[in-house]
Formats: structure tokens, C-alpha cells, sequence
């Protein structure tokens, strides 16, 4: 439903259409994420019998909106094939990259304000701007 809304009153009016793997990737990974915050709090023992198959569901998300993007690009098998492997390891690279830099920031000393979620949002930022320009779309 709130994909559907975001698609039909922000995309369109906006000629957007094209973003609707992304917008849809984050819808789903944030309901997840907010639904996983809820039964941490409310319902821990059911938090703790899905375990490892919440943030799996985010997972998910990234593999439909590879397939998606495959699929409309109308690529060869040959360009499928090193398209996946490649996004599949670009995937991995960042996840690990970003992982060193978390753990290189809990012994840095960054200032109180700063610490935890907002130093990993302007991390995760600044990554984006390094991979945005490799990619020429800066």
C-alpha cells in the first residue's frame, strides 16, 4: 500500500516512475526494520524465534531489485550473468568495507553528538559520494 501510494501521488506526478525499484527496496527494508524494532520491544521472545530472518527479508529487497533491473534492461545472458556476479560482489565489498569503518569508529574519538547512528549516516554518505563519482553520475 505504501509503495503503491509513493508510486501513483509522488513518482508519476513527478515523472519518477523510473526510481520504483529503489523507492520500493526502501519501503520494504524500512517497514522491516520498523517492524523488527516493534517485536524487539513488544514481543521479545518472537524477536528472538525469527532471528536471523528479518533483516534476511531486507536482503531479499536488494535480490528483487536486481532481478527487476535485469529484467528490464534486456540484457543478454552473457551481460546477466557479469551483471549479477558484479553487483553481487559490489554488494558485498561495501557491506564489508562499511563493517571495517564501524568497527575502526567505536575506539575513534569522535565527539558525543556525533556518535553511533549519525557518524554511520555521514559515513554511509560519504561513501555514496566516492561511489557516485566512480560511477560519473557526479
Amino acid at each position: 500500500v505504501v509503495s503503491w501510494l509513493i508510486f501513483q501521488f509522488i513518482l508519476i506526478p513527478f515523472n519518477m516512475a523510473y526510481m520504483d525499484t529503489i523507492i520500493f527496496i526502501l519501503v520494504i527494508a524500512s517497514l522491516v526494520q520498523i517492524i523488527e524494532m516493534f517485536l524487539k520491544k513488544s514481543s521479545p521472545g518472537l524477536y528472538r524465534a525469527l532471528g536471523i530472518y528479518l533483516p534476511l527479508i531486507t536482503t531479499n529487497c536488494a535480490v528483487l531489485g536486481l532481478a527487476q533491473i535485469v529484467t528490464g534492461e534486456e540484457f543478454t545472458f552473457l551481460q546477466t550473468v557479469v551483471y549479477s556476479f558484479a553487483s553481487g560482489f559490489g554488494f558485498l565489498l561495501i557491506i564489508y568495507v562499511f563493517s571495517i569503518i564501524r568497527g575502526r569508529l567505536i575506539s575513534a574519538p569522535v565527539p558525543t553528538p556525533f556518535k553511533g547512528v549519525p557518524i554511520a549516516l555521514i559515513t554511509a554518505g560519504l561513501m555514496a559520494m566516492v561511489i557516485a563519482r566512480f560511477a560519473g553520475i557526479v
